[in-house]
């Protein structure tokens, strides 16, 4: 064991010079590639270097340092156990390294393409596909390099031989255990493919309006108006129906419904609601309608459709309709706006006073409650008396 670590420590010397070294190098490699992408600007040189930076500078002494083992005299134990351990180091860095680059490419391909434009929909099919595959693609990497350093151990390669025998008792219960996040994973590659969501989707989901803001290999995350989020796995996306306002485009038509009097005049609210949405601007010039949609006892309903560019700026012109309408019948019609009417007709006791017949009031048992019997008395003003009827 002695003799051992004084084999370790006499490597020491010559790793250490080939691990500054190799940052070194590292270094300048990265200046040179960072001067050359200054003075030629090109996207995936530029996220090449913002992401490969840490694996580099890992990967490059690591070599030097495996490579100098060559001119170093230790004993061949020594020599194994630390290219073993420089091995496992590598494979975690070349890993390591795959991932960012995979990171690269999908930061230099969504480049060219922003879900912040106003038609955005080919770019958010795009990021929806590339960043699903790509976490799929960064899990396969590390599942992998977990693979590879661990069958570098004899012990676990020699163990192997027993796992397999025993594989199919092992696959009944892992197949038992990881079946949701299974499900979930396969949702993932579906959605990926077929889209039934993409990113920056607006969805209507449990009752809940919101913009699909993240989409994993198991989850999903809504992002609600009211900047909560809604977390649901991505399997809900396959077997629940919910509705997807941009699945195609993003415009989207506003209904606003106003009840009014009978006696409000069509034509002039018309006018009005055509001049209010043609001054707005989160109205797309396309539909505008005003139209008598229903007829009730004492109102008739009034629905105004106008088409909007997206599903926000559509809810800003429906509440920008209300107000000015409601404005505007104030001062132009108050007479219109919903109210209730009253008729005055003629009761019992002007048939009385006709001399009509009537039944005669029954005699009182209990003088307290005479009131209950006696007429009541109306001002004089009712010449005729009456009572209320609503129409």
């Amino acid at each position: 064991m002695t003799d051992l670590l004084h084999q370790y420590l006499k490597a020491l010397p010559a790793l250490l010079i080939a691990l500054v070294l190799g940052i070194g190098i590292a270094f300048v490699i990265f200046r040179v590639t960072r001067w050359i992408n200054a003075h030629h600007p090109n996207s995936v040189r530029t996220a090449a270097l913002r992401r490969l930076r840490g694996p580099m500078r890992s990967l490059v002494p690591l070599l030097l340092m495996l490579a100098s083992l060559h001119y170093v005299k230790i004993s061949v134990p020594a020599e194994v156990d630390i290219r073993h351990a420089i091995s496992i180091l590598l494979v975690g860095a070349a890993a390591w390294g795959l991932a960012r680059l995979v990171e690269a490419i999908e930061d230099a391909v969504l480049y060219y393409y922003h879900i912040d434009a106003a038609d955005n929909l080919k770019a958010r099919r795009l990021q929806t596909q590339i960043r699903v595959f790509r976490r799929i693609v960064v899990v396969v990497i590390g599942l992998i390099a977990v693979a590879v350093v661990l069958f570098s151990f004899p012990s676990v390669r020699l163990a192997g031989a027993g796992v397999l025998a025993s594989a199919g008792i092992i696959s009944i219960i892992a197949g038992i255990a990881s079946k949701p996040v299974a499900s979930n994973v396969i949702a993932g590659i579906q959605i990926a493919l077929s889209q039934p969501i993409r990113l920056d989707d607006v969805v209507v989901i449990q009752g809940h309006w919101g913009r699909i803001e993240e989409i994993s290999l198991t989850y999903v995350v809504v992002r609600i108006w009211d900047m909560r989020r809604l977390v649901l796995p991505i399997s809900y996306f396959i077997t629940n129906p919910f509705e997807n306002w941009t699945k195609t485009t993003a415009d989207i038509l506003g209904i606003v419904h106003i009840e009014v009097d009978y006696t409000a005049p069509v034509a002039a609210i018309r006018e009005q609601f055509l001049a209010i949405v043609a001054s707005s601007p989160d109205w797309d010039g396309n539909v505008a309608r005003c139209q008598v949609t229903q007829l009730g006892v004492s109102t008739m309903q009034l629905r105004f459709v106008m088409s909007s560019p997206d599903s926000s700026r559509s809810w800003n012109l429906e509440c920008e309709l209300r107000e000015k309408l409601i404005s505007y019948l104030q001062q132009r019609f108050p007479e219109t706006l919903p109210r209730v009417r009253a008729e005055m007709v003629p009761s019992s006791l002007t048939n009385q006073s006709d001399g009509a017949s009537s039944s005669p009031v029954p005699p009182i048992v209990d003088p307290s409650a005479s009131q209950l019997f006696n007429p009541p008395t109306f001002p004089s003003s009712a010449t005729s008396g009456g009572k209320v009827r609503h129409r």
